[in-house]
């Protein structure tokens, strides 16, 4: 009976890993620190250099014969509207004899509705001057135009109801002089109708009377809103204050950069799907994450600056273990960190000198790295060609890279094994697979990953443990050809684990 094991399901992927995206951003600060800084600058240099036009403005009170307490500013909109149009436009060039068209007057003003019965006039011109004409014609011709159409609406109504007054009057002369015949006639069987004559003249009469009060309202009403609609608030010119608007504009600029520069950032980091946690790192290459070597900037306090070294000395040492522990050649290939891989050859190199001579195989392209950070005493730095000439019993450590364009089949020559230095964010995940996929075609096993610059922030685990799903990769000697039992030795490398690189983490 064989029992099998069903396999585990592979872990769910995100669609978008917020984590991945909030790291990558923030490594990519450059950029969006960049585009802000640069919208502050062209903020206060677009305040500097285009300054606003002179400008003035007015207030002008607008009363409305149809004003009510609940209004929700429908009638001052419409006085907005009624002020941007050609004829009051017109109105205000005439009264300044000017022969500018309407439709480009239009474009230099406009009205805001401050409450139900303000308005308020801003216009600008080529002058403080010219702007307070303009500002004063346009208040004028507004509240002349307004007051017209106030008198122009009473005198109508009134005049309906005059005319419909007329109609009863006429009407109520018929009536009266139904009302004679009949009485001249003296026919007691009339008595009915002219009792409805007598009802109708007194209705007639009411009305008549009703019109001609309304009549009266009609045109009392309009001296109000006559009085009503002035400008309570002369026209002035605006002061502008340059620093003000410098600051207002420059704060506006980098707040818009700052938001691209984000927008950039975020889009481009989804887009190249660069991995940058230790996590992703690691599973894409299929190596653990052994240890980390932050760069530190060239202003870091004094404390950071010896964190950091010794940092570096637990690597060294810890890569020290490692390659004393085999009788191969060690090889540190490097991925968007060469400066950082030679350095690191070197320090290795001066580590195993105590214990023979060693020499540091330098494949890295351009000029030689590791030989120009070479100090007296330190050991040989040589090219691929001369390594066929170091004598046999020395030690080789091979630098060379994995950038696209790597000759592949030129790396098992650096070291049968290797350690990957590899700055975060640097390779796609498919140029990681794709080193890992060339590695384990090359039986060029994986001794770890070196992360350079990683994250300050980053709190994944970089450590993969061993599986089948590890092929050839992750182990600490050379695969084993198939032997009779047709399986590879499981045993985990012991020193397999992330060097701390702080005083914290090592509590």
């Amino acid at each position: 009976m064989t029992t099998r094991t069903a396999p585990e399901s592979s872990p769910a992927v995100h669609l978008l890993d917020l984590h991945s995206l909030v790291v990558a951003v923030r490594r990519r600060r450059r950029l969006w620190g960049t585009l802000a800084l640069l919208g502050l600058l062209a903020g206060g240099a677009l305040a500097v250099l285009r300054p606003p036009a002179p400008a003035a403005t007015a207030t002008v009170l607008v009363a409305h014969q149809a004003d009510q307490p609940n209004d929700t500013g429908t009638l001052i909109r419409t006085d907005v509207e009624l002020l941007h149009t050609t004829r009051i436009a017109g109105q205000a060039l005439r009264a300044l004899n000017s022969p500018q068209a309407p439709q480009d007057f239009m474009r230099d003003y406009r009205g805001t509705g401050l409450t139900n019965n303000l308005l308020k006039i801003d216009v600008t011109g080529a002058s403080d001057a010219q702007a307070v004409d303009r500002a004063e014609a346009l208040a004028d011709a507004f509240v002349a135009d307004h007051v017209r159409r106030m008198r122009e609406a009473a005198d109508a109504e009134a005049k309906a109801l005059r005319e419909q007054r007329d109609r009863m009057r006429d009407e109520l002369a018929q009536v009266n002089a139904q009302i004679g015949d009949s009485s001249a006639d003296a026919d007691p069987s009339a008595s009915a109708g002219i009792e409805s004559l007598f009802a109708r003249r007194a209705e007639l009469n009411s009305r008549i009377a009703d019109f001609d009060q309304r009549a009266a309202e009609a045109r009392t009403g309009t001296p109000k809103v006559v009085a009503g609609t002035q400008i309570v608030d002369d026209p002035r010119a605006v002061r502008h204050s340059l620093p003000r608007t410098a600051a207002t504009d420059a704060v506006i600029g980098l707040v818009l950069g700052l938001v691209l520069g984000l927008a950039v950032a975020a889009v481009g980091t989804v887009v190249a799907d660069r991995p940058v946690l230790r996590r992703e790192i690691a599973a894409n290459l299929g190596a653990s994450v052994v240890a980390e070597v932050r760069r530190p900037h060239r202003s870091a306090a004094p404390w950071r600056r010896r964190r950091a070294r010794a940092a570096r000395e637990r690597l060294t040492a810890t890569l020290a273990r490692t390659v004393r522990g085999t009788a191969e050649p060690v090889s540190l290939l490097e991925l968007g960190c060469a400066r950082g891989a030679s350095a690191i050859a070197l320090d290795l190199a001066r580590v195993l000198a105590a214990d023979g001579p060693v020499v540091v195989v330098d494949a890295l392209p351009g000029a030689r790295r590791a030989d120009r950070r070479r100090k007296p005493g330190d050991p040989a730095v040589v090219g691929p060609g001369d390594a066929a000439a170091v004598p046999r019993g020395t030690r080789r450590i091979g630098v060379g890279s994995l950038a696209p364009g790597t000759a592949w089949t030129g790396l098992p020559d650096l070291g049968t094994r290797t350690v990957l230095v590899v700055r975060a964010g640097h390779g796609s995940a498919a140029w990681l697979h794709t080193v890992a996929r060339q590695l384990a075609d090359l039986l060029v096993p994986v001794l770890g990953v070196v992360l350079i610059d990683p994250d300050p922030r980053d709190r994944t685990d970089g450590t993969l443990w061993d599986g089948q799903h590890m092929a050839l990769r992750g182990r600490t000697e050379r695969p084993a050809r198939q032997n009779g039992t047709g399986r590879a030795p499981a045993e985990r490398p012991s020193w397999a684990v992330r060097v701390p690189d702080s005083d914290q983490e090592v509590r």
